[in-house]
């Protein structure tokens, strides 16, 4: 690793590794719904599951808006379209949400986790293509 490798590497928060634990955070609170339905489900496991995984991207993005001399523009000219991708595979599953009839409470906790997803992963893709940019 060279010196300014190591540099950035210093300076930069680690948006991958909580984004990652922000991500299997919202996997567990789906698939914890997942195995309850059609029946009754608890919905306070997974209410806690997503907002500790909101946090974790409110906090991301918090830190990451913190570092300066940040490659703005390589960030957001990929992450948009990842934006763009990610909101139509969140609608697609959504639609089957609803094809398949949930309502009440676990359609809105899915629909959150879906919202938190679709926002992260762009943004963990924008970042490490921006963190690795020449200039």
């Amino acid at each position: 690793m060279n010196e300014r490798e190591l540099a950035d590497a210093v300076r930069l928060p680690p948006v991958t590794q909580v984004g990652m634990f922000s991500l299997a955070l919202i996997v567990a609170a789906g698939i914890y719904l997942s195995a309850h339905l059609p029946q009754h489900v608890s919905l306070g496991p997974a209410i806690a599951l997503l907002s500790a995984s909101a946090l974790l991207l409110a906090g991301n993005l918090a830190a990451l808006a913190r570092v300066s001399d940040f490659p703005w523009r390589r960030f957001f000219d990929i992450a948009k379209w990842a934006l763009l991708a990610y909101s139509i595979i969140a609608g697609m599953i959504e639609y089957a949400f609803l094809r398949n009839s949930l309502s009440g409470g676990p359609l809105v906790v899915l629909t959150l986790s879906l919202v938190v997803f679709a926002v992260h992963v762009p943004v963990l893709i924008g970042f490490t293509v921006a963190r690795y940019a020449d200039g």
